[in-house]
């Protein structure tokens, strides 16, 4: 008998246990998402060819899972988007900037966005939004103009500092500008440069003034990240280097490129 009771005691406590976790793990709030912005200046409007903008604020209690973004047509549009993002996993809060690239055949039209946030817990929260894919309707090109820069060929060694600067305008908008340190063994062309394949010194998308910019860039060779919008680690292998400054506008996605200039790191 006395065996019996305790086998009763030991399942009611396992139940307790189980049903105390399971609620705690219930009780965790479910993350919150801030739509900052889609596409520029919070327009909910995205341009065929170019690159549509996306800004939010997620707060999770129950830490960041998985952040997913899917895009779906209203009517008979062709287009769809979805894309799942774990760089995120295991925060707590974080800014999730991303620009998703709308394709040259993407059809005009009424669109939907969603933004799931997922939790470790299992919560979901998911925003929307109402977007418009137009064509575009910009088609004079930004000008960049470099006031100053590295001499030609001029070596960096650890702990010295790279740097340009300059200034970029467009008749209407600026769209975005990157600035990347190339490896001249890479054999990129200007149009393949991006923040992924490159040690970045600038990555801006947004501008005070949107039809002008100043910039200057820098970075301390050696530094363990670069300038890139979230920074990613730099592996510094020594040889011949060139900046190349690149500009785009808001609503044609036009690409202005600078002339390459040559660095030696050392």
């Amino acid at each position: 008998m006395n065996t019996k009771i305790k086998l009763i005691a030991v399942l009611i406590i396992a139940a307790t246990v189980l049903f105390n976790s399971c609620k705690k793990e219930n009780d965790t709030a479910k993350p919150q998402i801030t739509l900052n912005e889609i596409g520029l200046n919070n327009s909910k409007t995205g341009y065929i060819g170019t690159d549509l903008h996306i800004e939010a604020d997620i707060v999770a209690e129950g830490k960041i899972s998985v952040v997913k973004v899917e895009i779906h047509p209203e009517g008979t549009g062709s287009w769809e988007f979805d894309t799942t993002y774990t760089e995120f996993s295991g925060l707590k809060n974080t800014s999730f900037h991303k620009h998703i690239d709308i394709p040259v055949n993407a059809d005009a039209g009424d669109y939907h966005l969603h933004l799931n946030v997922v939790d470790m817990t299992g919560n979901e929260t998911v925003a929307e939004s109402e977007l418009i894919i137009q064509q575009p309707t910009d088609s004079v090109f930004p000008e960049i103009t470099i006031t100053t820069s590295p001499q030609t060929n001029q070596a960096f060694s650890n702990g010295q500092t790279i740097s340009i600067s300059g200034y970029a305008s467009d008749n209407i908008a600026l769209g975005g500008m990157y600035i990347g340190l190339i490896r001249v063994d890479q054999g990129l062309t200007d149009t393949e440069v991006n923040d992924e394949n490159t040690i970045s010194l600038l990555h801006n998308h947004d501008f005070p003034d949107p039809a002008s910019d100043s910039f200057t860039a820098s970075l301390v060779v050696g530094a363990a990240t670069d300038n890139n919008i979230t920074p990613k680690e730099i592996t510094w292998t020594p040889g011949n280097y060139y900046i190349l400054v690149k500009c785009k506008d808001a609503f044609g996605g036009n690409w202005t490129f600078s002339d390459h200039y040559p660095i030696v790191i050392n």
